[in-house]
């Protein structure tokens, strides 16, 4: 309950405090005008009503007040503090910001007629946003303007996703030439240092194994976590063993160890899935089912709808025979992600999505689904992609709605506690408390 204190200044007379009585008032001069305080509630915002799942895993507040004060959570409250501006919610659902712990900003996603390199990044950012994710860490590929624009995340005007960035993805033959390229990436300021180690089913090389430690000494004697592109089992316990921060795929050649998950959970490092990329390699055979549905049309690039549907796209996609095991791979990257989620190990969500054909924002719901077959349920599903995700990728002001963090939240018409397919009614969208454009 916020109660309103005013200050009462209180003049005693001289006499009483041992000095000199003052010269008389004139009658034409006024007393002074006590100062008042400020009312608790002037400059807050207060979203009433709403039934609120707050990141933290803890119980649902129902019919709660959340009060927002320049963008950042302030906290909650039965009673609306008097002078507060009020949104009034009743009857809907809110839930933290989407993260995504392994997206790609390039620019490709902006309308056609955004022509500056910022603005287009802008515009992924955007369409991230609108569909939920309010926090992208980009995994490679980014122009120099997206290290840019990293400045707006601590700007309480955003309305568009926060970004953090790996730079150029470390590649190099030889130890000093990929060192040399971690270290320029440390130089610009990257949040992470970004490694693929994949054979691209066996058609190329992989980066050597002491190039890959040399990126390692650098990337730790700078304190930048890495993050690792991997297929192979092999492969994802070796990293781990070199310090590795994430495992930014599934495996997918056959079944983790119980020596991985337990070097996993000895590590906490966390796994990021990324299903939906594994769909993206083969789906486009065929029309996709969900080209025709309604949510992912309000925001659908078209030009990239159309370029995927063009016959002779769909049939290369049919005959590729990596497609092929790509589609194969997908159902060993469910079962593991069952085994590693059943051991303890912390599940980060994350997409892949970016690069063409992965429909950034749209292919974040795809992922929750895809997840949602592999067996996790809703409420994890939730965790994986805010305060899971958000704690994986080191960001501290988000993931969660306690007081302090950014308000970056989720309006829902219907409960995503119950049915993962809630999450696509969303009524509205808040990064800093700034309503995103939808």
């Amino acid at each position: 309950m916020y109660r309103i204190f005013t200050l009462v200044s209180t003049c005693l007379f001289l006499a009483a405090c041992g000095a000199d009585s003052p010269e008389p008032q004139s009658e034409t001069q006024a007393p002074a005008a006590a100062a008042e305080a400020p009312l608790p509630g002037t400059g807050m915002v207060v979203y009433r009503g709403a039934s609120i799942w707050d990141g933290t895993g803890g119980a649902t507040k129902y019919n709660q007040n959340l009060l927002l004060r320049s963008g950042r959570v302030e906290g909650y409250a039965d009673d609306v503090p008097q002078g507060a501006e009020v949104v009034d919610l009743g009857g809907k659902w809110i839930v933290p910001g989407f993260v995504n712990a392994h997206g790609h900003v390039s620019g490709r996603w902006a309308a056609d007629d955004v022509t500056d390199a910022t603005g287009r990044v802008k515009g992924d950012l955007a369409l991230y946003a609108r569909y939920g994710v309010t926090s992208v860490v980009s995994l490679g590929g980014e122009p120099p303007e997206a290290l840019a624009l990293r400045s707006m995340n601590e700007d309480p005007s955003i309305s568009y996703a926060r970004l953090h960035a790996a730079g150029d993805i470390v590649t190099g033959d030889t130890p000093e030439a990929a060192a040399a390229m971690a270290l320029a990436n440390i130089e610009n300021g990257v949040d992470w240092i970004k490694l693929r180690i994949d054979d691209n089913l066996g058609t190329t090389e992989k980066m050597p194994w002491d190039a890959i430690q040399m990126v390692m000494n650098a990337a730790n004697a700078a304190d930048r976590p890495v993050a690792t592109h991997i297929f192979y089992m092999d492969d994802a316990a070796r990293l781990l063993a070199m310090g590795t921060g994430l495992i930014a795929h599934s495996v997918r050649d056959r079944a983790v160890t119980d020596e991985f998950v337990q070097a996993m959970l000895d590590t906490g490092v966390c796994y990021v899935p990324t299903l939906v990329r594994e769909v993206s390699t083969f789906v486009y055979a065929e029309r996709p089912a969900w080209f025709d549905d309604p949510f992912f049309l309000e925001a659908a690039n078209r030009s990239e709808m159309a370029r995927v549907s063009q016959p002779d796209f769909m049939a290369r996609v049919a005959a590729s025979p990596s497609a092929a095991v790509y589609k194969k791979s997908l159902i060993q990257a469910e079962e593991n992600l069952r085994i590693l989620l059943g051991s303890g190990v912390p599940i980060a969500f994350g997409t892949d999505s970016g690069p063409p054909g992965r429909f950034p924002g749209y292919f974040e719901h795809l992922e929750f689904g895809l997840m949602s077959e592999a067996g996790m349920t809703p409420r994890e599903i939730l965790l994986s992609a805010t305060s899971v995700a958000a704690k994986c990728m080191h960001l501290d002001d988000v993931g969660t709605l306690e007081a302090g963090k950014w308000a970056d939240f989720v309006v829902l018409d219907e409960d995503p506690t119950k049915d993962v397919e809630a999450l696509h009614s969303i009524n509205a969208v808040y990064i800093a408390g700034n309503e995103v454009a939808r």
